[in-house]
């Protein structure tokens, strides 16, 4: 005899919680190439300190 589910998707969202709708316009909108860029420059940057020092 199988269980049924009862209370909706409670269980299958196992504690995650989505975001979609609480985009705000006042908020910092970074393009992902920019982090991409930013990320790579911050790594040889790294690279080169590690290799003269």
């Amino acid at each position: 005899m199988a269980a049924k589910k009862k209370g909706g998707n409670l269980i299958s969202s196992a504690g995650l919680v989505t975001y979609y709708d609480s985009e705000d316009r006042r908020a910092i909108h970074i393009p992902p190439k920019a982090v991409l860029i930013s990320a790579a420059a911050i790594g040889i940057i790294i690279a080169v300190l590690n290799h003269l020092f």
